[in-house]
């Protein structure tokens, strides 16, 4: 990959490795989520897909989501829109906003821990699905996703 290519590439224009490469690894988009239909506010639950390890805040089964999870997200350039629920934090929508990434970006920083450190990512702060019914999410609700 070359130094910076988010710089001076569009999204359409990175490989899938530099795309994949965006994702920071905060887990936050594996969050579960509450919209209100009245205001299409959308609210974070600390309930995590059962596929997510909560302490690597990363898919345990990337390759196979979709299967596992059917309604798992599949982030592309093309569908990025769609997805105006990102935290203010991620990558791929400050891309798309033309904004810069944050300094604890691993890309920036290279340390791929340096999400965590900067206390971005859902490290060891959730639950995960298997063990929270759907009637329960409500009570769920946080308020640290930015």
């Amino acid at each position: 990959m070359s130094k910076q290519f988010w710089q001076s590439k569009t999204l359409n224009e990175m490989s899938q490795s530099e795309w994949e490469s965006l994702c920071d690894g905060c887990g936050l988009c594996c969050l579960h989520k509450l919209e209100d239909e009245d205001t299409d506010d959308v609210y974070y639950t600390n309930v995590a897909c059962k596929q997510l390890d909560l302490h690597q805040c990363r898919c345990k089964n990337y390759s196979q989501r979709s299967t596992l999870v059917p309604d798992c997200l599949s982030l592309t350039p093309e569908n990025i829109e769609q997805f105006h629920w990102l935290p203010a934090t991620c990558a791929y929508r400050l891309l798309a906003e033309d904004k810069p990434l944050a300094g604890w970006h691993p890309l920036l920083s290279g340390n791929p821990n340096s999400v965590h450190n900067a206390g971005v990512s859902v490290r060891d702060r959730v639950n995960s699905k298997a063990d929270i019914p759907d009637h329960d999410l409500q009570q769920h609700i946080i308020h640290w996703v930015k």
